[in-house]
Formats: structure tokens, C-alpha cells, sequence
């Protein structure tokens, strides 16, 4: 496929959770690279779906509820889809998307995708929703992949998290910020057992907590900070690039195993690292991977981890060079960018008829009148599209733009209804 042909592409995002904000950043890759983006604002309804728990209705009662207004998302993503055209609908991991949706899409030779951004072993339903994507992008590899394989899914993707440069990147702190959000060592993240028992052994280094589920922890709650509300996306930003040391324990339900060497690489790991910020990361079996040594600072146990944050916190110079080559490998090879382009290219090479060509006009076929020609390629390129863009393309540009229209997108708009008046 030509690298600057222009798609049509629906990112579906999840209803709240951590692929919230992986799922935006999709968004802001994918705009970035040319492409038309629609997004089905998941969240926009996740007030309604938490009002059904209010009800005081029986279990079965409430199920029933909740599956009905699932399956009204579900209709509402078609909805996008009929008015749209994608070329692809791209789910992030719990999108509201139903069996009956996807079978719908496929029927209709939408190409789906979906991004499981979580660890298959304890979120187990893409068991049930896998083979109905057409795409199934993971973030581990085996047995994954071979599981399933196993299940009729042979079009899986290994694409590990990244981080977005634009978003993540280094930042100097105000007074008031560097007060607020700075210290010597933190950790941002979720209070998973193994955090718990761990982060106890490290509190005389006056680690600051950052992040949800750390209540009933007596022993660390005064170290938690914000009362254990959930970070914005912005404040973890602050954090990384305020503190000396950020700690990067991969989470384990197992208690008993504090480091646990697991296989995918969480995307902390990454935006850490397109920060410019140090971090201490436990090692992982997927990592070489994606780092050359030298290019993370990684510890093995809680006892090199404890001797790692001394010897780090009185040598700054050494964190700076650790932080550079980790930053510049994320800027080359772990973007958002990057991995859009790697599901694109995979889907290429998957489906041969895919993406299906649109007939429709090129831009200077609508006889334009030469006075405006030139404000239309100023458009354009406002709105990042590559000059030989079609018009249908460029309409729907317009029409997913924020905002007032200006009298240039009228007239765009205008002359697509009446071509769809005249020209039939």
C-alpha cells in the first residue's frame, strides 16, 4: 500500500480503564500520519452505564440492563460505521463492542482490529471476542499467540505499548509543581499485591505513591499521595519528570512473587523513557526486545533494587547518560506512530484486497473556482492531508473538524450536497 494513502480509520474506545488513554493516543498517532480519524467517545456514556448499579434491581434484572445498554452502543458504533465508511474499525481492549456488531462488520467488509492491552492470563474474554476480529493486535507472545491459534485465530499481531513524543516528553517544573509532584523516589501505578509487599521494604528512601487501590495498607498509606485518587494522564507526566529515581515494578497478583519476570513491558516503561526521566525497571523476558543493554536501568530483586536507588541517587551524571539512550530508542523505534504503522502494514499484508479502493473525484476535478484553488490547498494542508487527497476524503475532513466552519468549509460542504443533489 502507498505509505501516503490517506484511510478512514474509527478508533472505538473503551468505556473507562487503562486503554482509555492508550486508545487516545491512537487517536493522535494515527491524525498525525495523514489519516482520516473518527473516535466513538465510549466514555461520553459511562455516567448512564453506572447509574444501571444504582437501581436496586436483582442480579438478573441488572445484567439484563447492563447487556441491553451494551448492545445500544454497540448499535451506536454501527451507527459511525454506516456514516463514516471506515477502512478499519480499531477497538481498544473492552471496547462496547457485541458478537452481533462485529459479525455485522465483517458481513459488511469493514476490517476490525482490536488491541488487547492487558495480560491474557487475568483478563481471560478474549476467549470469547477474539475470532471476531479480523485483527488481534496482543502485547505478549506466547503462549498467546499459540492459544490463539488454538481458537481459530490465526491473524495476531505481537505490538508492544510506546509512548506518544508529543505528550511525553521532558518537561521543567514550576516551584509550586516541583513541590507537589517531585521527590527523590516514587512509583506511579495500582496498588497490585506484589507492590504492596515490596514498596514496604523501600519506604526509609521516602518513596512517594502515586496512583489507586493502595487503601487498607497501613504501613504504606502515608506515603500514598492525593488521597489515592487516580492520576490524570498530565500529572503523571509532572511526576516522571519531577522525581530522581521512578520506580517500575511490573504488577503480579502473586504476592510471593515480588519480581516477577514476566513477558510483556508495560507502557510506563516507555513513557518514562520519551520523558527523559530515570527509571529503575524490574526485567522482563520480552525486553531485550526492545531495549539494548545500557539503554535501562533494571534491577533483579528487592535487594538490588534497594542497593541500585543509593548508588543512583548520588550518581546524577550516570542517570542522565541512561536517560538519553533510553529516550532516543523510544523516539526511533517506540511511538505510537510506529505501531499504527505496523497494524496498518500487517493488515496490508494479510488481506490483499484491503484497503478497497473508493471511487471518488480528485480534489481539482470539482471545478473549483480559480480564486479558491489556492485556499483549498491551504486547507489541506491545515488539516495534514497529503495534496492529492480525494474530495469525498477531504469532506470528511471537515465534517470531523471542532468547532465553527469557516466560509471555505461551507463551501466544501456545500458543493458535496449539491453534487449528491445534481450530479446523479
Amino acid at each position: 500500500m502507498n505509505k501516503d494513502k490517506v484511510l478512514r480509520i474509527l478508533v472505538v474506545l473503551p468505556l473507562y480503564g487503562g486503554s482509555l488513554p492508550v486508545g487516545r493516543f491512537c487517536v493522535s498517532a494515527l491524525q498525525k500520519m495523514g489519516h482520516l480519524v473518527e473516535t466513538f467517545e465510549a466514555p461520553d456514556f459511562y455516567g448512564a452505564y453506572t447509574a444501571i448499579d444504582d437501581l436496586k434491581v436483582t442480579s438478573d434484572r441488572h445484567q439484563y440492563l447492563r447487556n441491553s445498554y451494551l448492545n445500544m452502543l454497540s448499535q451506536a458504533v454501527l451507527a459511525k460505521v454506516e456514516t463514516f465508511e471506515p477502512d478499519m474499525v480499531l477497538a481498544m481492549a473492552q471496547a462496547p463492542l457485541t458478537h452481533q456488531a462485529l459479525k455485522r462488520m465483517r458481513n459488511d467488509n469493514v476490517k476490525t482490529a482490536m488491541w488487547f492491552v492487558e495480560d491474557f492470563r487475568l483478563f481471560t474474554y478474549w476467549q470469547s471476542f477474539a475470532p471476531f476480529y479480523d485483527v488481534f493486535a496482543v502485547i505478549q507472545k506466547e503462549p498467546f499467540i499459540g492459544e490463539l491459534r488454538q481458537i481459530g485465530v490465526e491473524n495476531s499481531l505481537y505490538l508492544p505499548l510506546a509512548a506518544n513524543p508529543d505528550f511525553h516528553k521532558p518537561e521543567e517544573l514550576n516551584p509550586v509543581d516541583a513541590r507537589k509532584y517531585g521527590g527523590d523516589v516514587s512509583f506511579m501505578g495500582a496498588g497490585y499485591p506484589n507492590r504492596r509487599l515490596a514498596f514496604r521494604k523501600l519506604i526509609h528512601h521516602g518513596l512517594k505513591i502515586w496512583g489507586t487501590e493502595w487503601d487498607g495498607d497501613h504501613v504504606l498509606e502515608p506515603y500514598v499521595q492525593l488521597g489515592g485518587r487516580r492520576v490524570s494522564s498530565e500529572e503523571c507526566v509532572k511526576i516522571f519528570n519531577g522525581t530522581k529515581i521512578n520506580l517500575n515494578l511490573h504488577s503480579s497478583i502473586n504476592a510471593g512473587e515480588l519480581v516477577g519476570g514476566g513477558d510483556f513491558i508495560n507502557p510506563r516503561t516507555f513513557e518514562l523513557a520519551a520523558c527523559g526521566a530515570f527509571q529503575l525497571v524490574d526485567k522482563r523476558t520480552l525486553m531485550s526486545e526492545a531495549f539494548d543493554d545500557g539503554e535501562l536501568a533494571h534491577f533483579e530483586d528487592l535487594d538490588d533494587l534497594d542497593r541500585k536507588i543509593e548508588y543512583f541517587l548520588s550518581h546524577p551524571e550516570e542517570r542522565e547518560a541512561v536517560t538519553q539512550r533510553s529516550r532516543e530508542r523510544v523516539l526511533k523505534d517506540h511511538t505510537y506512530e510506529v505501531r499504527m504503522q505496523s497494524l496498518i502494514d500487517f493488515t496490508v499484508q494479510q488481506f490483499s484486497d484491503w484497503p478497497a479502493e473508493r471511487k471518488t473525484d480528485t480534489l481539482f476535478d470539482n471545478n473549483f473556482p480559480e480564486e479558491l484553488k489556492n485556499d483549498i490547498v491551504s486547507l489541506v494542508s491545515k488539516l495534514g492531508l497529503p495534496a492529492n487527497v480525494g474530495f469525498d476524503d477531504l469532506v470528511a475532513a471537515v465534517r470531523a473538524q471542532q468547532g465553527q466552519l469557516s466560509p471555505l468549509d461551507t463551501a466544501v460542504l456545500f458543493l458535496d450536497e449539491w453534487k449528491k443533489t445534481y450530479k446523479r
